[in-house]
Parts: C-alpha cells; sequence; structure tokens
C-alpha cells in the first residue's frame, strides 16, 4: 500500500529528508513531482531496479542527477557540456556513452547509453541530496497509460508497487515531455519535445 507524503514546500521536503533518504537506502521505490509528470524512481539498488522494472517492463530508466559532476564515469562531449549549460535544468534529456560500463542494465539502452536530465521542479534537488546520488526517472503510469499530474493519481496507477512512498508536490501544470538527445560522435535528436530542434541548432550541429 501506497504512502503519502507532503512534499510541496521546502519546509515539507526538509521534514521529509530523513525518512526519504532511509527508504530510497532501503531499496524503496518513490513517486515524485518533476516539471512534466510525475515520476517514479529509485536508487541504483538492485532490488529496488528490480522492483520497478518489474512495473515498467524492460524499457531502461534515465537517471535524474544534479549535474554532470554526479554522473562522472559517463562520457561528457564537448557538445554533451553545451547542451548541458544551455538547457539545465530543464527538459532536455542526454544520452551519453557508458564507456567503463559501470551503470546497471535497468539504466543503459540497447546501445548502452545513459540518458541523464537536470530536473528544474524544487522537489527534485532535496529528492537527490535524500539519496545521496542520482535517482531513476520513469513516468508514474503503466505503460500504456497516461502519465500522471497529480499525487493520488500516481499512488493509484502505481499501487502494486510494494512500500511504495508518494511525495505530493500538489497538482502540475500541462506541460511537453523532454527532448531526448544523443551525444557520442555525432549529436542526434531522438524525440523533440519542450526543446525544440531550433533550439538545440542554435547551441550544436545536429547529425
Amino acid at each position: 500500500m501506497s504512502r503519502l507524503i507532503p512534499y510541496g514546500t521546502a519546509a515539507e521536503r526538509a521534514a521529509a529528508a530523513e525518512s526519504v533518504g532511509a527508504h530510497l537506502r532501503g531499496g524503496g521505490v518513490v513517486a515524485y513531482p518533476t516539471e512534466t509528470v510525475y515520476g517514479l524512481g529509485c536508487a541504483l539498488d538492485p532490488r529496488a531496479l528490480a522492483t520497478l522494472a518489474a512495473f515498467k517492463g524492460d524499457r531502461p530508466f534515465l537517471l535524474l542527477i544534479a549535474g554532470p559532476e554526479q554522473a562522472p564515469a559517463l562520457a561528457w562531449t564537448e557538445d554533451a557540456r553545451r547542451l548541458a549549460a544551455r538547457f539545465w535544468p530543464g527538459p532536455l534529456t542526454l544520452a551519453l556513452d557508458d564507456p567503463g560500463g559501470r551503470y546497471p542494465p535497468q539504466v543503459r539502452g540497447p546501445d548502452g547509453a545513459v540518458a541523464v536530465r537536470v530536473s528544474p521542479h524544487p522537489a527534485i534537488p532535496a529528492l537527490l541530496a535524500a539519496a545521496g546520488g542520482p535517482v531513476t526517472s520513469t513516468s508514474a503510469n503503466r505503460p500504456g497509460e497516461a502519465p500522471s499530474d497529480r499525487a493520488a493519481d500516481a499512488a493509484g496507477a502505481a499501487a502494486s508497487i510494494p512500500g511504495l512512498l508518494v511525495l505530493d508536490g500538489g497538482a502540475l501544470p500541462a506541460s511537453r515531455p523532454s527532448t531526448i538527445v544523443r551525444c557520442g560522435g555525432t549529436v542526434r535528436l531522438l524525440r523533440e519535445g519542450a526543446v525544440t530542434r531550433n533550439d538545440l541548432e542554435r547551441v550544436v550541429e545536429l547529425e
């Protein structure tokens, strides 16, 4: 059964920090607000990743990070750094090579890339601080169903996840999904969302 915790103000987030951190470090899954929709996430813990994968299927999860310094093992190309400097925090996801193979398979795409994003939602820095590192992110709904823009909807959609902790940040405004860009030897636009192709081409050359 899921449990809701108020997470909409700085005071609420501070009050919840210890319990949220303990939940994540203990292999738990949380639902939380972002600037687009409610997400589901966990720390890079094998138990938690298995729980999340059982709910969402085999699609790789992206990682929310505080900045490039929180994922130093990834291949931060010059183009990736330019895009991060211009659009983060914001709805831009960068898929980067993991040359050392240090990340678990649940967050690596078919080509081995790991997708990362810095969210501008004020709840996310508090969540990452409580976790002590990156947190996975996938929309709080079953595959094929509509994403959730309210905590209660996220709780209902993911009710089958054991011990789910729902961080209630209130209702989220309608928004476009994040743009996904693959940064390797070249830069490819994989999905156009809130950051447009024209926005990207002002910063880097796309394939």
